[in-house]
């Protein structure tokens, strides 16, 4: 048995279209309570998520950093007041076998629970913001280089 050293924390497991939230809570010396929830990733769905980790006084959520699905989820809860943590996927890995959004929303609380989550580097909004536009740009100026070669008539 891990020892915890948080009373109340949540986990997240993400995906396109859904965000499994497991909170973890209790004293520590005994085992936590768990509740779950799943959630939409449209906005509105995703402020309903902070609301409800608000309610549950959950401080500490975690997610683990699939893909680029984490990216709104962390936007949205970052106007919340918690402690976000990312975590490398490769070093959260569950135990093979069955997996199911539950039981990786949960494994991902029990980690945080116990403080066995290194959390990830998220730059400020700030930064984060000039990427994109920087990703844009670049993706406009690829594009115009692009089709003015495929378009010059031939002398």
């Amino acid at each position: 048995m891990l020892e915890a050293i948080l009373e109340r924390c949540a986990g997240l497991d993400v995906h396109q279209e859904s965000v499994v939230a497991c909170v973890l809570s209790g004293p520590l010396d005994q085992k936590p309570k768990c509740e779950i929830r799943t959630f939409g990733t449209m906005t509105d769905e995703l402020l309903a998520l902070g609301e409800w980790l608000s309610e549950q006084g959950c401080s500490q959520v975690a997610m683990e950093s699939t893909g680029v699905y984490w990216k709104p989820v962390w936007n949205v809860l970052e106007a919340f007041d918690f402690d976000l943590l990312l975590a490398n996927a490769h070093h959260i890995k569950n135990l093979p076998g069955r997996k199911t959004d539950i039981k990786d929303a949960e494994w991902i609380a029990k980690l945080l629970r116990c403080g066995l989550i290194e959390n990830s580097f998220v730059p400020p909004v700030d930064i984060r913001e000039l990427r994109t536009a920087r990703s844009w740009s670049r993706k406009r100026q690829r594009r115009k280089i692009v089709f003015t070669s495929c378009c010059r008539m031939p002398m």
